[in-house]
Parts: C-alpha cells; sequence; structure tokens
C-alpha cells in the first residue's frame, strides 16, 4: 500500500461491510438489507438513493442499531466507526454514541418528536446529557441553535410544544436538535419528504450551511430523489432490493450511469434545463416484496435489458474502474490487479 492509499484510508470515519439486516415475518425471513457495504469519509456528504422498499432506511437505522428486536435483527456484517465496530459494542456504549458523535434527522419530525414535551426539553436533554452542560448553559446552546437555523426569538420559542411548530419549523428543530452537539457522522433520512418544494430547498441549504458552521460533520444523506443529491452530494450508492447495485462520484454517475436501475431512475428526472427536454419515462413494474425476492439479479423482473443469466445468477458488486462499483453481469469490471476492493 503507498503512502496516498494510507492517508485515504485514515480519512475513513464510517465503513459498513456486508451488513445485513433480517426481519422475521409470520414465518418468513425478510433479507431488508443483504450484504451492503459503503464508505462515508470525514467531511463528506454522502447519498444513498432508491426507490421505497429498497432498505435505505433499514440501513441508517442498522448504524444506529435502533432496529426493533424482534421482529427485526443484525445477522450479520460490520459497521466500523472510526475503526470501531458498533455491532460489538455495549448498549450503553451505543448510547453514548447516538446523539452525540452520530446524530439522525428522521423523514417526519411529527413523530420523531415527543408531542408532551416542549421543544426546548427535547433540545436540552441531550446537551445536558452527553456534554455535561447546566441547566442554564443548555437552554442558551439550545435557543442559539434554534436561531442558527432560522427560528427567531429562540429563547421564547423553546416554550412551545411541537404542535405549536409548523412542518418546516419542526424540520428546522429537528437539524438543530442533531447538529447542537456537533456529531461527526449526521444521517439525513429523507430529510424533507413532508415538506413543500420551496421548504425542502431551504432545509437542504441549511443542513449544509449548519453542518459548517458547528464543525464540518460528515453527512449520510438518504433519499429517493437523484435531483437533491445532485445539489447536494459528492459521492452516491444505488440501492435496490436489499442490496447496492452502484457507487460512484455524483459527476460520473449522472454523465454515464452503468446500472440499468440507475439508468431508470435518472431518465425519470425532469430536464428543465434543455430546450427540448425528452419525454420522461418510467421504470415498468414495482419493488418486490423483500419476502418474494429474485432468485438472480434483485432489478431482473423490472430490467429491459436482461438475459438468462440475470434470472438465475445474483452479480457481485465489482470495480469497474477506480473507485466506481456496479452490481450487473452487463457491465465488465477492471482486471483484478487493479482493483482496490471494499465498495469504495
Amino acid at each position: 500500500m503507498n503512502p496516498h492509499e494510507e492517508s485515504d484510508e485514515e480519512r475513513v470515519l464510517l465503513e459498513v461491510r456486508d451488513l445485513k439486516t433480517w426481519f422475521d415475518v409470520e414465518g418468513r425471513t425478510a433479507k431488508a438489507v443483504d450484504g451492503v457495504s459503503f464508505r462515508i469519509r470525514e467531511n463528506e456528504v454522502f447519498g444513498l438513493v432508491g426507490e421505497s422498499g429498497s432498505g435505505k432506511s433499514v440501513t441508517s437505522l442498522s448504524i444506529l442499531r435502533l432496529i426493533p428486536d424482534p421482529p427485526g435483527r443484525i445477522v450479520g456484517g460490520e459497521i466500523l466507526f472510526r475503526g470501531k465496530d458498533l455491532l460489538k459494542l455495549s448498549w450503553s456504549e451505543m448510547r453514548k454514541i447516538r446523539g452525540n458523535r452520530i446524530s439522525m434527522i428522521f423523514q417526519e419530525p411529527m413523530t420523531a418528536l415527543n408531542p408532551v414535551f416542549t421543544i426546548g426539553f427535547q433540545l436540552t436533554e441531550a446537551l445536558r446529557r452527553h456534554a455535561g452542560m447546566s441547566k442554564e448553559q443548555a437552554r442558551d446552546r439550545a435557543a442559539e441553535m434554534l436561531e442558527l437555523v432560522g427560528i427567531p426569538d429562540g429563547g421564547r420559542r423553546l416554550k412551545n410544544f411541537p404542535h405549536q411548530f409548523s412542518g418546516g419549523m419542526r424540520q428546522r428543530a429537528m437539524i438543530a436538535m442533531a447538529l447542537s452537539l456537533e456529531p461527526d457522522l449526521l444521517i439525513a433520512d429523507e430529510p424533507t419528504t413532508a415538506l413543500d418544494v420551496t421548504i425542502q430547498a431551504q432545509i437542504l441549504e441549511l443542513m449544509l450551511e449548519v453542518r459548517k458552521k458547528t464543525g464540518n460533520s460528515s453527512i449520510l444523506l438518504i433519499t429517493h430523489d437523484l435531483a437533491v443529491v445532485a445539489e447536494t452530494c459528492r459521492r452516491v450508492a444505488v440501492m435496490y432490493g436489499g442490496k447496492i447495485q452502484e457507487i460512484a462520484d455524483v459527476g460520473p454517475l449522472f454523465r454515464a450511469p452503468l446500472h440499468p436501475y440507475t439508468r431508470g431512475l435518472l431518465l425519470s428526472l425532469p430536464r428543465p434545463d434543455k430546450e427540448k427536454p425528452p419525454r420522461l419515462s418510467t421504470i415498468p413494474g414495482i419493488v418486490p416484496s423483500i419476502l418474494d425476492m429474485p432468485k438472480g439479479c434483485k432489478f431482473a423482473t423490472r430490467c429491459p435489458e436482461r438475459t438468462e443469466r440475470c434470472d438465475l445468477e445474483e452479480p457481485e458488486l465489482r470495480e469497474i474502474e477506480p473507485g466506481r462499483y456496479c452490481r450487473c453481469h452487463l457491465v465488465e469490471p477492471l482486471p483484478v490487479g487493479e482493483r482496490k476492493g471494499g465498495g469504495e
């Protein structure tokens, strides 16, 4: 390994290796996440995209070990955070990491925020528990964070309950809560799903802006919207059927997608920058049930390019060119001596 490679390894903040999270449903096993691997570097915004049901949210909950057990269980793999496997930590050790070194913004803030406690109580609880702040220090920090995310008169608004905030304000409060302790990693799971388009843009811009002001956390941005990824991320992993199908830098992926599923997602995006935008296309069919996945390639039932081999044999995630990975029989990989490995 040359010095450049060593330096690159030191920059890896989170590495997920062959993660498998399964659910027991009515006597059957649902493989929601089935062998997922990827890396997130320090100070990086990494996108994880795919349709609903592809396994994105289960992946994020697995990182924080928030999978309900039963019916869910992490059956294999490693989740290395700064070289330490989170799956081997005790529950008390995990509590010290959640909300402190790894924070999460959930999809729907109305259900993520407790309706019977004030915004102030929910913001200050983590500050007092993890940072050892006094009640007054925590309230000052919470008010400062509310104003930082664009909620004026933060000190007064701490007395409000979640129902007294609009949807956009609740999402801002969630961002304030997630970033108040300056975590190393912020997991944002569909952070703008319930918001209108104008507010979506404001929230994404705000999240990146506050991240820089509070310490430049890395972000795992989970979304089904490739347009959001194009604006915010450096690298992206495309997920389908509980597996990573393609990993690439954002530029090459948008210019020349390799996997048929990635191409289908991009063709479904509107292109207002074109004088005569092409007609939007759709991917035929629906995401198969995780209780009844195809035997071979998980995308085979919807792929216009599938062959007999695709129906029978599951392709591996292989390095196609330096730093770029794809899970498809139709895409030729690099020679063995030129591969890096590790789902980089």
